[in-house]
Order: C-alpha cells, then structure tokens, then sequence
C-alpha cells in the first residue's frame, strides 16, 4: 500500500470554496477509484487554514489513476485559487502497519 500524505495551508477568504472542493474530491476519490482505500482530511488544532490529507492507495497506479480523474481536474482548478502559494507538500510513503 502507498499512502499519499498532503499538507497545505488555504487563503482564510476561500475557506468554503476549498472545504467544498475537498469534499466531493475525497469522496468520488473514495467512492469511484477501486485503489483508493481511505482517503481522510484533516484540520490542524493550531491553525484552522492548514488541511493534512490522508490517502491510501493499493499501489502508484491507483495513485496515476487518481490523478488522471475527471473529479480530480475539477479539485486542481478549486486548489489553484485556495492553496497559499508554495505551501503544498506532497509525500508518497509504503504503509507499514494499520491498526483499525
């Protein structure tokens, strides 16, 4: 399993537009790609502008396939005009052990 880790910070003014964005990407991600497993947004205690994504993949096909996706297209667009500048970091990681 890959797990794609995202942390990013958004403009406060465009809060809304990104919370909604992230929404219906994470759930068609989860809901229409058979090699996404889980797919988990988070918000920062400390700063309520900074997201951490969890994602986890089958493989880096799944993850090329995500990226490949119509949905995915539309949350680029949305993250073009909400993530601060430079903030984005993406990390590919191999899960090692998950306790559910």
């Amino acid at each position: 399993m890959i797990a794609l880790i995202v942390t990013l910070d958004v403009y406060p003014e465009r809060l809304d537009q990104f919370l909604a964005a992230i929404e219906e990407n994470a759930a068609r991600t989860f809901n229409d790609e058979a090699g996404c497993k889980y797919f988990d947004v988070t918000r920062d205690l400390k700063n309520p502008h900074r997201f951490i994504f969890y994602e986890l993949y089958e493989d880096e096909a799944a993850i090329d396939a995500h990226r490949a996706a119509p949905h995915f297209a539309r949350w680029r667009e949305a993250a073009d005009a909400c993530v601060v500048k430079g903030s984005q970091v993406n990390t590919l990681c191999t899960q090692l052990f998950h306790h559910a």
